[in-house]
């Protein structure tokens, strides 16, 4: 039997001990989730929903820090560079996987820097408008949009956003002329489509229902593949002759590449148990949210695809942010 050195035998039972320590002390003190937008949008409200709720499983506080701006960008960033001990972790929508599509530099690399958690949920998106344009469908909006070409604005929460990307792709297959006004995350979006500021915008129904059943704002329709079984009466716009535009707004839980698998595990395994309490559920499905709940690894394969999928959308749209 080959001989084994000491130092090696007691550096390997050392590592084992710190892992374990770590795997049954895990977490030991508050942990930072990071939401790259402002309150208000539909990621702060599904980050805030699972913060809550975890916070009580960990027996730590789960502390929800918006860090809003650049199409989502400042926050990813600030999870990237910080350090990998599964104690400060990220809570990003479909832009997580677009923005390397439209930024010529970015200070992280969205396919190396982060280790997946779970894919938590996926949002309708509605294409909504203010009382006071007069329109009442799709059909009625194109019409008007193509008697008055760069009057019409329409809002979303940032440049190259999905909910921008999705407008874009409106723009040209329906051949008009709107004026994009990027707003800092969902939430500005949304109050400034309410308070006529906007006349048009694409968010989620997370973000537009309560808006949309009080009258505040329209539905015109949604992008999703189907109909929502929300607001079922909104037709979809591929079945209003525009089939390539199908999208939706996902969110999905990230941590620094090198963090703990235990940390990892742990956290996958409550988020998970919290997506299926059914409070949980229903609220997110009320909300024309569906929730999901993916492996680590099937979140990993769905974040590959769609960087090809809005690589390809980005380009055929022209949608640069510098």
């Amino acid at each position: 039997m080959k001989h084994v050195p000491l130092v090696c035998v007691v550096l390997g039972a050392l590592a084992t001990a710190v892992s374990g320590a770590h795997s049954q002390s895990y977490p030991a003190k508050p942990v930072r989730l990071v939401v790259p937008y402002p309150p208000g949008g539909g990621t702060d409200i599904i980050g805030r929903t699972v913060a809550a709720k975890l916070s009580g499983i960990l027996g730590q506080q789960v502390i929800v820090d918006n860090r809003g701006g650049a199409g989502g960008t400042i926050g990813t960033e600030l999870v990237a560079k910080s350090a990998a001990d599964g104690y400060t972790i990220l809570m990003a929508p479909t832009s997580h996987v677009i923005n390397p599509s439209i930024y010529s530099r970015l200070a992280y690399d969205t396919a190396k820097d982060f280790v997946p958690i779970t894919l938590a949920a996926s949002a309708t998106i509605v294409l909504a408008s203010h009382p006071s344009l007069p329109v009442r469908s799709v059909k009625e909006l194109i019409a008007y949009a193509r008697k008055r070409p760069g009057e019409i604005n329409f809002g979303s929460s940032g440049n190259g956003s999905v909910f921008h990307l999705t407008g874009e792709l409106f723009k040209r297959q329906a051949g008009i002329d709107m004026v994009h006004v990027p707003f800092k995350g969902g939430g500005p979006t949304v109050a400034n489509l309410a308070g006529g500021q906007v006349t048009l915008a694409f968010e989620t129904m997370l973000a537009l229902s309560p808006h949309i059943k009080a009258g505040r704002v329209r539905g015109l329709a949604v992008t999703s593949a189907q109909r929502s079984t929300v607001m079922p009466e909104l037709p979809t716009i591929a079945e209003l002759g525009f089939p390539d535009i199908v999208a939706e707004n996902w969110y999905g839980f990230y941590a620094p590449t090198g963090t703990p698998k235990a940390a990892i595990a742990k956290l996958h395994s409550e988020i998970v148990r919290i997506l299926k309490q059914r409070d949980v559920r229903e609220t997110f499905q009320g909300l024309g949210t569906e929730v999901v709940g993916s492996s680590p690894e099937e979140l990993g394969d769905y974040v590959r695809k769609e960087l090809v999928k809005w690589s390809r959308t980005a380009r055929e749209a022209g949608a640069r942010v510098d």
